[in-house]
C-alpha cells in the first residue's frame, strides 16, 4: 500500500470532524480515498458536508490534531509484525468489505495472509459452564483441523475456550479485540493474545491505546461474524453479548449456528432462543462443515470420548482433577461432578480438603477457584 495513501486513511480515522461511520459510507461508495479527497467541493457540498469537513477531506494530511496519533501509528507499524491495513488493500478481507460501516483502516498484529483463509466465527458466555467450555474447545479444533480459521473475540470463557482448541490442533486463529490492538484486555489472556499473533492474527479497528469501553464491543463484534462464513454460539444467556454477535450475522447475511445445552441452565436459554429463530442446531461439527460444504474429518461427539475418559485413581490424581475442574467464574456441585465422574461422597470431601487449603470458596451454591 502507497504510504501516501495510508498517511490519508490515519489522518481522517483520527480526525475529529469526520465520523467514522461516514468514512466508512463514503469509501462504500468511492472505494479508494484517492477517488474520495479529489472530489469537487460542489460535489462534497451535495453530500452535506460543511466547510471545515471539506477542507480535511480534500487535504487530510494538513488536519494538525490528528498529526500525534498519526505519528504514534506510523511508528508501531514498524515491527514486522505490525500492519495497517486500508480498505482499499488487497490483504483486507473481501467478506468484511460487504458488511455495512465497514472499518476505513484495521491494525492487524500477526499474519496478513490469516485474514484472507477460511474464518469461521465462535462466541459464547464469558461465564461459561465446563459443558460450554469443554464443546467450545472440542468444536475449534476440530473444525480448524478440517480447515476453518476459527475467529473469536479473546474474551474469557468461551472465547479462550475456541482461541485455544484451534491453537492445539495446530491451527491458527484470529482474534478481534475491543481495544487498541497495544493494550491487553482482558490481562489475563495476554499470553494468549502473543500465541495468537504468533499463530494467526489479532485485528482492531480502534485507535492506538483506546480503552476497553463498553460501546466497543458490539462495534467489535460486527467484525467477528462480518469476517467469516458463519458463527456459532456456544453458550450464551438471553441478553448475553453473543446474541448480539448472532443478529448481526444474520444482518449480513452470514450463516448462524447454535449449540443445544440443558434447559434448566441460564447459558442454553441464548442459544434455545437462536435455534427458534431459526439458527441452524449443532451437535457435531459435522454440522457445520456440511453446510459449509467442507469435507469430512471430525472425531466423534465429545460426550462419547468423555466416556471414555479414564477415573483417576490417586489421591493427589483426585485432587487435581477436582481443582481443574472448578471454574474461577463459579460451577454447581453436578457440574463438577459430572466433569469428574467421582462418586458424590467422595466429591465432596476432594472439595471439602481443597476449601480447607484455601485453594477454592464456596459462595451461593458454587464452587469458585481462587487466585
Amino acid at each position: 500500500m502507497d504510504p501516501v495513501i495510508c498517511l490519508h486513511y490515519l489522518h481522517l480515522l483520527h480526525s475529529r470532524k469526520i465520523p467514522v461511520y461516514i468514512f466508512s459510507r463514503l469509501l462504500a461508495e468511492f472505494a479508494t480515498v484517492d477517488a474520495l479527497i479529489t472530489l469537487p467541493k460542489t460535489r462534497l457540498q451535495t453530500l452535506g458536508f460543511a466547510d471545515d469537513q471539506i477542507d480535511v477531506l480534500q487535504n487530510p494530511s494538513a488536519e494538525i490534531d490528528s498529526k500525534p496519533q498519526v505519528d504514534k501509528a506510523l511508528e508501531w507499524s514498524v515491527s514486522d509484525q505490525h500492519h495497517l491495513l486500508c480498505f482499499e488493500s488487497k490483504h483486507y478481507p473481501g467478506i468484511l468489505r460487504e458488511i455495512d460501516s465497514a472499518p476505513p483502516l484495521l491494525f492487524v498484529r500477526g499474519s496478513l495472509a490469516a485474514l484472507s483463509e477460511r474464518q469461521f466465527a465462535m462466541v459464547g458466555s464469558r461465564s461459561a459452564s465446563i459443558y460450554g467450555k469443554r464443546n467450545a474447545y472440542w468444536m475449534a479444533q476440530e473444525l480448524s483441523k478440517a480447515g476453518l480459521m476459527i475467529t473469536s473475540g479473546l474474551a474469557g470463557g468461551i472465547d479462550t475456550k475456541a482461541h485455544e482448541g484451534a491453537l492445539s490442533s495446530g491451527g491458527r486463529t484470529i482474534a478481534v479485540i475491543g481495544t487498541g490492538i497495544d493494550r491487553s484486555y482482558p490481562a489475563g489472556n495476554k499470553q494468549l493474545a502473543d500465541r495468537i499473533a504468533d499463530n494467526g492474527a489479532l485485528v482492531s479497528e480502534f485507535p492506538l491505546g483506546t480503552p476497553p469501553y463498553a460501546s466497543n464491543f458490539p462495534r467489535r463484534n460486527r467484525l467477528i461474524s462480518g469476517m467469516a462464513e458463519g458463527t456459532l454460539v456456544v453458550e450464551a444467556t438471553i441478553k448475553s453479548g453473543s446474541l448480539i454477535t448472532a443478529r448481526l450475522a444474520m444482518e449480513q447475511n452470514r450463516d448462524v449456528f447454535a449449540l443445544p445445552g440443558a434447559i434448566g441452565s441460564s447459558g442454553s436459554r441464548g442459544c434455545h432462543h437462536l435455534i427458534k429463530q431459526g439458527a441452524k442446531l449443532v451437535e457435531q461439527p459435522r454440522d457445520i462443515l456440511d453446510e459449509l460444504g467442507i469435507g469430512d474429518g471430525c472425531t466423534e461427539h465429545e460426550d462419547s470420548k468423555t466416556k471414555d475418559k479414564p477415573i483417576p485413581s490417586s489421591e493427589s490424581s483426585l485432587r487435581s482433577a477436582v481443582l481443574e475442574a472448578v471454574d474461577r467464574q463459579g460451577c454447581l456441585f453436578q457440574s463438577i461432578l459430572q466433569e469428574c465422574r467421582l462418586e458424590t461422597q467422595e466429591l465432596s470431601s476432594q472439595l471439602i480438603k481443597l476449601e480447607a487449603d484455601g485453594l477454592i470458596h464456596q459462595q451461593g451454591g458454587r464452587y469458585f477457584r481462587q487466585g
